[in-house]
């Protein structure tokens, strides 16, 4: 018996077609969105009508394809692609990298640290290793991860009082971008993470407006909070997976403490 697997989408047709099934739209709800005629359509699903790069883009734009998918469209179509893919560290991203290493910077004493988008950790500021100072060294094999540092048993929650359960709400979000950009690299590593969780959400009410844990520190606990922000018009790929989390003091007396364990740079 032989057993057939679907194959990989491959021209720009059957991308369209593989995308719009994934956003679970129609030929003629999509035909309606972007105001592209149903049959037009449908011919370049088939294949029988070639798209310019124009309307490509156009039906990207209608699909919310991640940047990266749209470079694979465009070069499917026949097209140069319209982002960069550009390594972290190469020399075009130096200013970039500059900017978002004084960001890290200005966030002293508090921890501050930037991740990719499969959240492995790319930089960090001098406050950054309060969070795994103590963890489980395996944890800290590089790549670091900072989502398994966040759930893992031996990870922040051996030292603080972050559980798996502070996490899902993250995950959660995870799992679905996974689903939405056919990401299968987040998908495992979300599958992974998920193991960690335990089976039933919580059901106490909320006595505060944002989920903070108590992190020990050599001179005592220190709550904090967290705060994730990404880059406003990305136009490449490695930067539109960027995404920078800062962690800031629940209360004056943690960040009396932060301020003791990072004191100022000497000018």
């Amino acid at each position: 018996m032989v057993v057939q697997t679907e194959r990989e989408p491959e021209t720009a047709g059957e991308l369209i077609r593989f995308w719009r099934t994934r956003r679970g739209l129609s030929q003629l709800a999509l035909s309606l969105d972007a105001n592209v005629s149903t049959k037009h359509l449908s011919f370049i699903e088939t294949g029988r009508s070639s798209p310019s790069r124009q309307l490509l883009l156009h039906l990207a734009q209608h699909l919310d394809l991640p940047i990266a998918e749209r470079n694979r469209l465009l070069l499917a179509g026949g097209f140069a692609p319209s982002y960069l893919d550009l390594p972290y560290q190469g020399e075009v991203m130096q200013p970039l990298r500059e900017s978002l290493e004084r960001l890290l910077e200005a966030h002293e004493p508090n921890p501050a640290l930037i991740v990719d988008g499969l959240w492995n950790l790319i930089e960090s500021n001098r406050a950054a290793p309060l969070l795994w100072d103590g963890v489980d060294p395996e944890l800290l094999e590089p790549p670091i991860n900072m989502l398994r540092l966040g759930v893992h048993p031996g990870g922040l929650p051996r030292i603080s009082s972050l559980t798996a359960a502070c996490n899902a709400p993250l995950i959660h979000r995870l799992k679905r971008r996974s689903r939405e950009d056919a990401d299968p690299a987040l998908a495992e590593l979300v599958e992974e993470v998920e193991s960690y969780l335990p089976g039933e959400a919580p059901t106490s009410p909320a006595t505060q407006p944002v989920v903070s844990f108590t992190l020990q520190t050599p001179i005592g606990e220190v709550r904090l909070f967290t705060v994730i922000a990404t880059l406003g018009a990305p136009l490449d790929v490695t930067a539109a997976n960027l995404a920078i989390e800062t962690f800031l003091p629940m209360d004056r007396e943690s960040a009396a403490r932060l301020a003791e364990l990072n004191p100022p740079r000497s000018a």
